[in-house]
C-alpha cells in the first residue's frame, strides 16, 4: 500500500533533522572547518544522496543551523511584562539558551569569529536582518521605558556582555559560576534578585579552568 502524501512529508523531516542534527554534533566535535559531509552522513546514518538532496554544500548545512540559532535570539520578542521583567526575562532568557544549546552555542561563536567562516555567518545575519532589528528595538524599548538616556547604547552593551557570558561558558562549561554571574547581572540593573534558581548545575565562584 502506498504511503500518504502527509506520511511521506514526516518521513522527509524526520531525514532532514536528523542530517541536521548529525551536522551539529560533528562541528561541535570537529569545528566546522575539518569537518566532512562524509563524517556528517555516516553520523546521520542516510546516504551521500540524501544528505545532497537537502543540503548542497556544508555551508548549506551551518546556515540552517545558524538561521535556527537566530530565530531562537529572537524569542525575545514574546516577552511580556514590566520593562523590569522583559529585562530580567532577556537575562534568563540568554543565559538558559547558552546553558542549554551549547553545540550550536559554539558553532555560532566559531563561524562568527574564524576568519575562514565569518561570511557564512554574515551571510545568514543580513537574511534575518529585519528580524534581528526586531530584536534589537525590542530590547531599546526596555531599556528606554527605564529612563536610560541612550537605549542604542545599552542594547549593545547588554548584548555584548551576554555574549561574552556564551563564550566563556561554551570554553568553561564546567567551572563557570553561571548562578553567581546572573545574579550579578539583574544587581547590576537593579532589578530584584531571582526568585529561583536556573535548572543548570552551576558551581561556586572560584576560577575558571577548562575540563
Amino acid at each position: 500500500m502506498p504511503r500518504s502524501p502527509s506520511v511521506n512529508q514526516e518521513l522527509r523531516e524526520r531525514s532532514r533533522e536528523r542530517i541536521l542534527a548529525a551536522a551539529l554534533d560533528v562541528f561541535a566535535a570537529k569545528g566546522y572547518e575539518a569537518a566532512s559531509i562524509s563524517e556528517i552522513t555516516t553520523a546521520a546514518g542516510v546516504s551521500r544522496g540524501l544528505v545532497s538532496y537537502y543540503f548542497a554544500t556544508k555551508e548549506q548545512l551551518a546556515a540552517e543551523l545558524l538561521d535556527r540559532w537566530l530565530d531562537g535570539v529572537a524569542g525575545i520578542l514574546t516577552i511580556q511584562g514590566t520593562p523590569d521583567e522583559r529585562l530580567a526575562g532577556i537575562i534568563d532568557g540568554t543565559l538558559l539558551a547558552a546553558a542549554g544549546t551549547l553545540p550550536i552555542q559554539r558553532l555560532a561563536i566559531s563561524l562568527m569569529m574564524q576568519p575562514g567562516t565569518h561570511d557564512v555567518f554574515a551571510r545568514v545575519e543580513d537574511a534575518k536582518s529585519e528580524r534581528l532589528s526586531l530584536v534589537e528595538d525590542a530590547i531599546r524599548d526596555v531599556f528606554a521605558a527605564r529612563g536610560a538616556a541612550d537605549p542604542a547604547v545599552e542594547e549593545m552593551l547588554l548584548r555584548a556582555t551576554l555574549e561574552g557570558v556564551t563564550v566563556k561558558l561554551a570554553i568553561y562549561r564546567e567551572t563557570f559560576p553561571l548562578e553567581a554571574i546572573r545574579h550579578r547581572l539583574y544587581a547590576g540593573y537593579s532589578l530584584p534578585a531571582p526568585a529561583t534558581p536556573l535548572p543548570f548545575t552551576s558551581p561556586p565562584a572560584d576560577r575558571l579552568r577548562a575540563k
